[in-house]
């Protein structure tokens, strides 16, 4: 008698296990992949990852970064434990500016460029500003000023042109 290579089925396996249909099947792999879709950070938890921990405490706000929180001066300054303070000398309020002979601080004031602008803009009959007009005031006083110390007359060109005028008139005439 021929036995067979086979192991007969136990028919406790099959009955104890009902198979599935395709729509309770779809429905299951539904889930598994809405449950994988799940997994992982949320959304932007890489900009704040401390978010999760600090939902549950709340009421603790630390500071996420990690080191010493002391101020770090920006400006290197040498400090001595047993140095006295130095106090700074007051500077002087303006420097003297050294004192040109009359002859000199004369020449360069005539040699101006910007007062000789600013005597032509005047004598083409346009107006200047008051800061303009203030210097060309300041600048000409100083002249007469310096003019008086070096005994420099500003005698009237025109009188002189006169009396020449006369004096040769006279002559052409044959007078006196």
């Amino acid at each position: 008698m021929n036995q067979s290579a086979k192991a007969p089925r136990a028919k406790a396996a099959t009955s104890k296990t009902k198979k599935k249909s395709r729509v309770e099947l779809d429905i299951e792999a539904r889930e598994r992949k809405r449950d994988n879709k799940r997994r992982g950070h949320k959304p932007g938890s890489r900009a704040n990852p401390d978010a999760d921990k600090n939902q549950s405490a709340s009421a603790k706000k630390s500071d996420p970064r990690i080191g010493s929180k002391k101020a770090v001066p920006l400006i290197v300054e040498t400090v001595f434990n047993n140095a006295p303070k130095v106090e700074k000398a007051p500077k002087p309020k303006k420097e003297a500016k050294p004192v040109l002979p009359p002859e000199e601080e004369l020449t360069l004031l005539e040699n101006d460029a910007r007062l000789d602008s600013l005597l032509d803009l005047i004598d083409d009959g346009k107006t200047l500003s008051a800061e303009d007009q203030s210097y060309v005031d300041q600048t000409l006083d100083r002249i007469d000023v310096l003019m008086e110390l070096l005994g420099i007359e500003l005698g009237d060109e025109d009188d002189e042109d006169e009396e020449q005028g006369e004096n040769m008139y006279r002559l052409l005439k044959g007078g006196n």
